[in-house]
């Protein structure tokens, strides 16, 4: 019932009766109060004898008896069933009724119309730019409440696009102006000889070169997921063949960096429907996170189990590195978000801060889903589900 009751149309129409209704009444009233003063001029004007005479036969309920309507007929002044006083009682009621019902009218209007009104000047800022606007829902309750609402959700939705937006813009040119003006400032000094064109200083280069590369390849990838239009080429597989040789192709760096790896596999087989190439990027992604901030704990541990209660396949990777605060996390998968010094400061291990977002795109993309907490070793696990298949 209250669910029909929310309904809009309902709810109209409901504050349209009972406005009909109210109108009805007053103009009830209006004729009955000016036909109570028009007896009372009859009444009044009567002779003595007569309205003696009257009131007897009122006292002996014959005020329709044929003495009565005769009384009436001679001291009447007009027609009995809808004489000109009847007709003055019955404009006078339209007069009165007209002004309550053409306000009653307005304010219903205004009262039902409010949300849309305070939505259609919202859109008309936010078409402008302005997301800071939001419609004002007042007490209104049911479907009204709901659009007011989904308009607003809607608004804060726009306005966190487009502060990423912003941000995405800020952290792009903040990553291709370093290498672009070490490349300037070294190819100037090349062509003034000042150093050496030898191949130390080109390969110099084309580190710098190779750099902003990868960055447009992060960036192309997360627009093309974006837009939905990532090349996927899925076919079942399994992920612990996968991640054994994702890990062997790592090894020389893990030992480089005297990091002891493990693997833990709690399941023969865990069979995934996903892009071979897109997992393999996952895991090689969360392997080098691992080797840029976790280095000094010594150990990674990546673990693939069976979630037979959530009939998924679940990929674990854990270092022992200093971990991360409970609000980094939750900005972890965000673009260019990074780990930061004490001062507050971008880490020099930082990469472009693009590596866990492509992570969390493509897991997202296959249907999958990532978090991160914190590991037994007190450093971060990352944490892949997968559909099983």
């Amino acid at each position: 019932m209250n669910r029909l009751l929310n309904r809009i149309w309902v709810r109209f129409g409901l504050w349209i009766a009972a406005t009909v209704l109210v109108t009805i009444g007053i103009l009830g009233a209006s004729v009955a109060v000016f036909a109570h003063y028009q007896y009372k001029s009859f009444y009044n004007s009567l002779p003595d004898k007569v309205r003696r005479e009257i009131d007897l036969l009122r006292m002996e309920d014959q005020d329709e008896s044929p003495r009565a309507v005769e009384i009436y007929s001679e001291y009447w002044d007009g027609d009995l069933l809808f004489g000109e006083s009847e007709r003055w009682a019955l404009l006078i009621g339209l007069l009165v009724c007209l002004p309550f019902g053409l306000a009653t009218g307005f304010w219903v209007s205004r009262l039902v119309t409010q949300p849309l009104y305070s939505m259609a000047e919202a859109a008309k800022r936010i078409a402008l730019g302005d997301f800071t606007v939001r419609a004002e829902p007042g007490r209104k309750r049911g479907e009204m409440a709901d659009m007011v609402r989904d308009f607003n959700h809607m608004t804060d939705a726009l306005q966190q696009l487009e502060s990423e937006r912003k941000a995405t813009a800020a952290a792009v040119s903040h990553e291709l102006r370093t290498p672009l003006a070490v490349l300037r400032a070294r190819l100037h000094a090349v062509c003034d000889g000042v150093i050496a064109p030898d191949p130390a200083e080109f390969r110099t280069l084309l580190d710098q070169v190779e750099h902003m590369g990868r960055l447009v390849d992060d960036l192309h990838t997360l627009s093309m997921a974006d837009a939905g239009r990532l090349s996927l080429q899925s076919v079942e597989l399994d992920l612990v063949p996968l991640v054994a040789d994702a890990l062997a192709r790592h090894a020389d760096l893990l030992a480089q960096c005297g990091i002891n790896p493990e693997l833990r596999l709690h399941t023969e087989a865990a069979r995934i429907h996903a892009d071979p190439d897109r997992m393999r990027q996952v895991v090689s992604n969360l392997i080098d996170n691992a080797l840029r901030h976790a280095s000094e704990g010594g150990w990674l541990e990546i673990g693939v189990a069976l979630d037979e209660a959530d009939d998924s396949v679940v990929l674990t990777v854990s270092d022992a590195g200093p971990g991360l605060p409970e609000d980094v996390r939750k900005t972890l998968f965000q673009r260019f978000s990074r780990a930061r010094t004490a001062n507050g400061m971008p880490s020099p291990k930082s990469g472009s801060g693009l590596g866990l977002s492509i992570v969390s795109a493509l897991v997202v993309r296959q249907g999958g889903s990532i978090a991160a907490d914190v590991s037994a070793r007190g450093g971060t696990r990352f944490t892949v589900r997968m559909p099983a298949r």
